[in-house]
C-alpha cells in the first residue's frame, strides 16, 4: 500500500525543487565567502535549518486531506488578518526597512514576517471562495468579494509599509482571477488605476491613458455602474497620487526615485541598481567562478545574501548560469501549471493557481529590480535568498501541491 502512495507523488516538481534548493544554498554560501566578515557570513547554516523545518512543515500539510484544509481555511484567514494587525501595533523592522513593521519579535529576536503566513492564507480563502463558484466572474461587481479576500492583507502589508509583499497579494489576485476565466478585458479595467498612479508622473501621458480608457469603456459596454467606478477611481488616482508619494518611507521614494535614474542617488539608494548590474555584467558567459565574484567579495553588493542574491548568482555562473536557473524555474513552474490543470476538484486548482502566482510574482520582481528594469522593493527570491519564514511558506506550498497531484494520481490509480 506504501508503494502505492508513493507512485501518487509528482516526481518532477520534486525533482524541480531539489534542483532549485541546492544551487540555492551553494549561492548563499558562496555570498557569506567575503574579504571580511559580514551579516552574509553562515547565513546558509540558517538557511539549511529553516529548509529543515520546511520539509516538515511540507509533509505535515501533505497529510491533511483537501477537505479538511478547506474547512479550516476561514480560521487561516482569520488568524493571517490578525497576525497582520498585531504587527502594525507591535512589530518591528530590519536592514534598508528598519522603519517598517514587517516583523513580529520576542525581545531582540525577530521569529517571521506574518506577511509571509497572509499570502499563502489568502490563496486558500481565494480558492474557498472562487472554488465553490459553479460559473467563473464575468463582471467587476461578481469579483468583488475575491477582490476584498485580497484587499485586506493588501492594505494591511502596506501600511507595514512592506510594498514588495503588497504587491505579491496583486500577482496572486490577477494570476487566479486568470486562472478561473476571468476576461483580460475586466483585469485590465480593474488593473487601470495601477496604471494611473504610474502614470502620474506625466501630465501627457496620464491624460493620454484616460483619454485611452473612455473610448476602451465605451467600446466594452460594461455596466454602467462598474464603467463609471472604473473612470473615476482612475481620475481619484491622478488626483491622491501626490498624497500617496507624500505618504511613502523615505526609503521607498529614493528607491523609486533611484529605479528611475540610479545616479540620482548613486551612494545611497542608486548604490543597490548600480552595483547589481555591474555584477550581473562583469559575469559575462561563464561567470568568474563560484565564491569568485569580486562585487560580492568585497560586499559592494548590498543585501547580497536576501534580495541581491540574483546578482551573485549571475557574477559567479555568468549568462549560461543564470539561464541554466531560470530554466529550472520554468520547468517548476510548469509542473505547477499541470498539477492545477490536473486537480480533482475546484478547490485544489485554485489553490495550486495561486502558489503559482505568489512565487511567479516573487521571481518577476526579484530579477527585474535585481537588473533595473523593476522598482528595488525588497523581495525574496525563492530557494535562493535568505529567509526562514518565506523558506517554510515556500515549501509548505510546495507540500500543498504534492498533495493535489497526489489527490489526483492515487485516485485515479485506485479507480484504473
Amino acid at each position: 500500500m506504501l508503494q502505492d502512495r508513493r507512485k501518487g507523488l509528482d516526481q518532477p516538481l520534486i525533482l524541480f525543487t531539489a534542483l532549485l534548493i541546492i544551487p540555492g544554498v551553494l549561492t548563499l554560501y558562496s555570498a557569506g565567502q567575503t574579504d571580511f566578515p559580514t551579516i552574509a557570513t553562515g547565513m546558509w547554516t540558517k538557511q539549511v535549518t529553516w529548509i529543515g523545518l520546511g520539509i516538515i512543515g511540507a509533509v505535515a500539510v501533505f497529510r491533511v486531506p483537501a477537505t479538511i484544509l478547506e474547512w479550516l481555511t476561514p480560521f487561516i484567514y482569520i488568524l493571517a488578518v490578525g497576525l497582520l494587525l498585531l504587527t502594525l501595533i507591535v512589530g518591528t523592522g530590519a536592514g534598508t526597512a528598519a522603519s517598517s513593521k514587517s516583523w513580529l519579535a520576542i525581545g531582540d529576536v525577530r521569529i517571521g514576517q506574518p506577511a509571509e503566513f497572509a499570502k499563502l492564507a489568502t490563496i486558500l480563502m481565494l480558492a474557498r471562495h472562487l472554488g465553490g463558484k459553479r460559473d467563473s466572474p464575468q463582471t467587476m461587481f461578481a469579483l468583488g468579494p475575491a477582490g476584498l479576500i485580497v484587499g485586506i492583507p493588501f492594505l494591511l502589508v502596506g501600511l507595514q509599509p512592506d510594498l514588495g509583499s503588497a504587491l505579491v497579494f496583486l500577482g496572486i489576485f490577477f494570476f487566479v482571477a486568470f486562472w478561473v476565466g476571468v476576461s483580460p478585458w475586466i483585469i485590465l479595467l480593474i488593473a487601470s488605476p495601477v496604471v494611473s498612479l504610474i502614470l502620474t508622473f506625466s501630465t501627457r501621458l496620464w491624460g493620454a491613458w484616460i483619454v485611452g480608457l473612455t473610448i476602451l469603456l465605451i467600446w466594452l459596454r460594461p455596466f454602467l455602474f462598474e464603467a463609471a467606478s472604473v473612470w473615476t477611481s482612475n481620475v481619484i488616482a491622478g488626483v491622491v497620487a501626490p498624497r500617496l508619494w507624500a505618504g511613502l518611507a523615505p526609503y521607498q521614494k529614493n528607491r523609486i526615485l533611484s529605479f528611475l535614474d540610479p545616479e540620482v542617488d548613486p551612494r545611497a539608494t542608486g548604490w543597490n541598481i548600480i552595483q547589481a548590474k555591474v555584477a550581473i555584467g562583469s559575469g559575462g558567459l561563464l561567470g568568474k567562478g563560484f565564491t569568485e565574484g569580486t562585487q560580492k567579495r568585497l560586499a559592494f553588493l548590498p543585501a547580497q545574501h536576501t534580495d541581491f542574491i540574483f546578482p551573485v548568482l549571475a557574477e559567479e555562473f555568468g549568462f549560461v548560469g543564470v539561464l541554466l536557473i531560470i530554466s529550472l524555474f520554468m520547468m517548476f513552474f510548469l509542473a505547477v501549471v499541470r498539477i492545477a490543470r490536473q486537480a480533482v476538484d475546484p478547490f485544489a486548482t485554485v489553490v495550486a493557481a495561486g502558489i503559482m502566482g505568489m512565487l511567479l510574482t516573487h521571481v518577476i520582481e526579484n530579477i527585474g529590480m535585481s537588473v533595473g528594469l523593476l522598482p528595488v522593493t525588497g523581495i525574496p527570491l525563492p530557494f535562493f535568498s535568505y529567509g526562514g519564514s518565506f523558506m517554510m511558506i515556500t515549501l509548505i506550498s510546495v507540500g500543498l501541491l504534492l498533495r493535489i497531484a497526489w489527490d489526483a494520481r492515487y485516485k485515479g490509480y485506485l479507480k484504473g
